[in-house]
């Protein structure tokens, strides 16, 4: 088998195209999520603790001046964003909530769906079995 072809049945594999269409969904639903956290979730948190930012909050590591944006203290040194950091830590909390509700529901529908098949296939009992039955309930009946 040459090397194109070889990656021909390797790149269309089912997995393959299945973890691709994932990544390009899952980096779409990830936009969603950051346009959430940063549009509506973080301006409410932010109101509710009196108007902060908290996208600009840092810790000058290299003598930066107070009040200065996160933009303009980066250019001056290194700094200590821990306000980008909650706001990336809600997105995953976020993000992994929802996964995490999406994956559930998925279980619940593939053990509901699941469940009648189970059900429906009763053992078949074997001829001996039967036979044998037949026996005891024979000798029961003449005692």
């Amino acid at each position: 088998m040459s090397f194109v072809q070889e990656f021909k049945s390797f790149a269309l594999k089912g997995n393959v195209m299945d973890l691709a269409v994932g990544v390009i969904i899952g980096g779409a639903f990830g936009k969603i999520v950051d346009s959430v956290v940063g549009d509506l979730v973080m301006p409410l948190i932010s109101s509710a603790f009196g108007g902060l930012d908290f996208s600009n909050y840092y810790l000058g590591l290299a003598g930066q001046a107070a009040g200065l944006s996160l933009v303009e203290a980066k250019k001056l040194g290194a700094v200590f964003a821990y306000g980008s950091f909650l706001t990336v830590a809600l997105n995953f909390i976020i993000l992994a909530f929802i996964i995490f509700l999406m994956i559930r529901q998925m279980n619940r529908l593939t053990t509901s769906t699941a469940e009648p098949e189970a059900t429906a296939a009763t053992p078949i009992t074997p001829e001996d079995v039967l036979l044998l039955r037949e026996i005891r309930d024979s000798l029961k009946n003449k005692g």
